[in-house]
Formats: structure tokens, C-alpha cells, sequence
């Protein structure tokens, strides 16, 4: 029986993440994610995955599947992946997905499955759609984990619960039919994930609630210093060395992410003496978040102009990950006992 594998030849280990096609990728986006992905391609061998089935089970309507597949690789893309380095491939490519998806849904149990988190919200929210694909939602994403046999998966908090269910699958497939799988663990180099704040202070930016309030990666000039200018403020501190309220440090907190630090320090020093002027601070903030959000707007722009190019990406980032997974399921087929000659 074949051993647990977590590399490949030259040593990497292997990291396997996905995004769905649904909603905009925004400033938590690249922040959260996409920048340890651009990291994490120099150091490991990477399988970086456009959830396009996953998008189904909310999105039935596939009218805008491709220009939203498209938008979402140009994104990537132009934050500094490099589709040389990584298989950054469509779930809908690789078939054995499917297969190894069916293979799991025989280890999964009904009751552990309506007791999800993420399958009690969308339910709620979407009382009308209540399929099937919901409910096994966490089944298929482990699948698409565990056929590469990745040892590590970039995940924030709301999807530890799914990490752990996969992980559930992998030592009752192990379990019953020999050592196949490693157990995939949290990845994110020890660093406590970054969670960009929404411009009105409430929650984070989100790709599809509280627009407004939200940076996005495809935002215009304009548009960018509008919703900046909205965020919200107070009168200023009364008395030096105040503690800022939540809403304001969340607006220091932005502009770490984008200013240069003299500027920071000097509105700090403004907090602090109470002489801060907040429209001066938004102005600053909208001009930095412009320069920095242009840059990655305009060459997402130019890459989905060339379908040409997003064809040979997809066909690239397939063929490697078609290759993992073919690996994987002849060792799969093996354990299960369906190699009849």
C-alpha cells in the first residue's frame, strides 16, 4: 500500500487554496490571501484553485461564470502570481475531482454535515435553494484539498471548521482503506491573518455585502476616494494621548497597509497632540489606496482583454494539476479495491 506523500521530487511540500468566482476580489483579498499566495509560489509547490463548482451551489445562473472565472484569474494574476511557478487552474478542469468527490461522500455523515456553520447560514439566507451540493459543500472541498495530497492549506477562521471536517475524511478513508492521504493542517508562515477592516468600521470588507464600505481590487480612481472620504470619524480626541475608537484606528489600520510611515507617523503625532484633521487624513488615505489599487486595476484590465492568454493559463494550470490528481487516484482506486484487472 502506497505511503502518505506531502512533497514532490526536489523536496517542496505542497499548498493547495481555492477563491470562487462569485463577487469582486478586494483590499481583504489581496491582504488576507493573494499576497502569502505571490510568498508562497518561491517557496512551495503550489495548486491555487477558481472554485467554480462551489460558486454553483449559490449561483445557479451561469450567465456570468466566464467573465467572472476571467476577472478572477486577471486579479490573481496581476497581484503577482505567475502562472510558470503555479498550477492556477478552473475545479471544473479536473474530472477526478468528481470522482474522489463521490468516493468521500460515502465517509461523510448526514448530521455532521446540517451541522456546518457555513450550511446553517446559507440556508438562512437562501431559504428558496437548499440543494444538495450545500449540504455536501465541505466534502467537496476536501476533495479538492486531498487530491493533490496538500499538507498545507492557507485558510482564515471561517474555514477551519471545513479544514477540520477534511481532515475528518482523510483518517476515516486512511482508516478503512490503507494510508493514502496526509492530514492537511493551516498555513499562513505563523502570522496572525490580516482582516481588513470595512470603511464604516463595521466588520470587514466583504465581496459582496457592504459595497460602499469595501476597496475593490477593480475600483476606478474616483470611486476609490468617494467611498474613502465616507468613512467614518468623530470630532477628534479632547485630551493628548487619547485611545482611538475602534473606527478610527481602523482607518490607521488602512493606511498601514498602503502610506508610507512617515505619513502615518505624523498623523499619529497629530492623534496624539489633538490636532488632527480627519479630511486631511481621508485625502491622504484615498490618494495612497489610488496608488496602490491603479496599478493592479489596470493590468487585471489589460490581461482579460486577451482571452487568448487566459485559455492557455487555464489549459497550463490544468494539465499540472490533471497530473497530480491522476497520480492521486491511481493510489485512490488501489487502496479502495477497484482495480478489477
Amino acid at each position: 500500500m502506497a505511503a502518505t506523500n506531502d512533497t514532490r521530487p526536489g523536496g517542496r511540500q505542497l499548498v493547495m487554496s481555492g477563491i470562487r468566482p462569485t463577487g469582486f476580489l478586494h483590499l481583504g483579498n489581496y491582504f488576507g490571501a493573494v499576497r502569502n499566495y505571490v510568498r508562497m509560489q518561491e517557496e512551495f509547490e503550489c495548486y491555487f484553485m477558481v472554485a467554480d463548482l462551489h460558486s454553483l451551489t449559490t449561483h445557479p445562473d451561469t450567465k456570468e461564470l466566464k467573465t467572472n472565472v476571467h476577472r478572477v484569474l486577471s486579479e490573481n494574476i496581476a497581484c503577482g502570481l505567475d502562472p510558470e511557478k503555479v498550477a492556477l487552474y478552473c475545479q471544473s478542469h479536473i474530472f477526478e475531482t468528481s470522482e474522489l468527490y463521490l468516493y468521500l461522500n460515502m465517509l461523510a455523515y448526514v448530521g455532521e454535515l446540517e451541522k456546518t456553520t457555513t450550511f446553517k447560514d446559507k440556508i438562512r439566507l437562501n431559504p428558496e435553494n437548499i440543494n444538495a451540493g450545500l449540504l455536501t459543500y465541505p466534502v467537496l472541498q476536501a476533495a479538492d484539498i486531498i487530491l493533490h495530497r496538500a499538507k498545507y492549506v492557507p485558510v482564515g477562521k471561517d474555514q477551519e471548521q471545513h479544514l477540520e471536517m477534511a481532515r475528518n475524511y482523510v483518517n476515516r478513508f486512511n482508516h478503512r482503506y490503507g494510508e493514502v492521504f496526509p492530514e492537511p493542517v493551516a498555513f499562513n508562515y505563523g502570522d496572525e491573518l490580516i482582516k481588513v477592516p470595512s470603511l464604516d468600521g463595521a466588520g470587514k470588507m466583504s465581496k459582496s455585502e457592504n459595497q460602499l464600505a469595501t476597496l475593490y481590487l477593480s475600483d476606478e480612481d474616483e470611486l476609490i476616494r468617494k467611498k474613502v472620504m465616507k468613512a467614518k470619524t468623530d470630532a477628534g480626541p479632547t485630551a493628548p494621548d487619547s485611545p482611538k475608537p475602534d473606527y478610527i484606528e481602523n482607518i490607521f489600520g488602512l493606511m498601514k497597509l498602503v502610506s508610507d510611515n512617515e505619513v502615518i507617523r505624523k498623523f499619529e503625532e497629530d492623534y496624539n497632540k489633538c490636532t488632527i484633521r480627519y479630511g486631511d487624513m481621508k485625502k491622504q488615505l484615498a490618494e495612497d489606496m489610488v496608488r496602490f489599487i491603479t496599478p493592479i486595476r489596470e493590468k487585471a484590465r489589460d490581461i482579460r482583454s486577451n482571452e487568448a492568454y487566459l485559455k492557455e493559463v487555464m489549459e497550463m494550470g490544468a494539465e499540472k494539476a490533471r497530473k497530480s490528481a491522476r497520480a492521486t487516484m491511481t493510489l485512490v482506486r488501489e487502496a479502495i479495491g477497484l482495480n478489477y484487472y
